[in-house]
């Protein structure tokens, strides 16, 4: 059992905002895996696909982001998973706009999401995607804000790079090897 989960806010007026990287990121991993998240469960938006006999669900919950932790518990309640059988991807100011951070555990810094998460669901692995530049607005402002073009290529790199290492890490389970290739990258314009 696996669910990749990726974090962002539901509804249009969000879709091109850095704080819905980890939605992009799903996106590009169900389009590299040709699964569909369309399905409505436990307050997400789901797709799954086998690999073998292994269950994997795809999800973006449709909560908003400080309530993350309701979609994920319930996930994990329906499919019987642990936190380890859980990996999160989402947006990091913490980070460099375009660097990647795969992490077995660890704090949820500045991140309400993530915060929500371990407080309801444990501590699941994560795949940060840096999205701090120079900016001096208040947070919420800075996260919530339009991508420029060139912000929303910088983001769609780094969701792709965030995508193709999940894929990787279905198929071989290797999280140290999947840190070590991609903890190192950051995609610049």
């Amino acid at each position: 059992m696996l669910i990749i989960v990726g974090l962002g806010n539901p509804g249009g007026e969000y879709e091109r905002t850095f704080h819905n990287a980890g939605f992009w990121a799903v996106d590009a991993l169900a389009e590299l895996l040709g699964v569909a998240v369309k399905d409505k469960e436990c307050k997400a938006l789901t797709g799954k696909l086998y690999k073998g006999d292994e269950k994997i669900v795809l999800a973006k919950p449709q909560t908003y982001m400080n309530l993350s932790g309701d979609s994920v518990r319930e996930l994990m309640g329906k499919y019987g998973a642990s936190a380890r059988e859980v990996v999160v991807m989402y947006d990091d100011v913490d980070l460099p706009f375009g660097a990647l951070r795969i992490r077995k555990d660890g704090s949820a810094g500045t991140h309400n999401g993530m915060r929500d998460i371990v407080l309801k669901a444990g501590e699941p692995p994560r795949v940060r995607i840096g999205i701090r530049k120079d900016d001096e607005r208040p947070l919420r402002d800075y996260v919530l804000s339009r991508l420029t073009e060139s912000d929303t290529e910088i983001l769609g790199a780094s969701a792709k790079s965030a995508a193709e290492a999940l894929k990787k890490y279905i198929y071989d389970r290797d999280l140290e090897k999947i840190m070590r290739e991609y903890n190192n990258l950051k995609v610049e314009s």
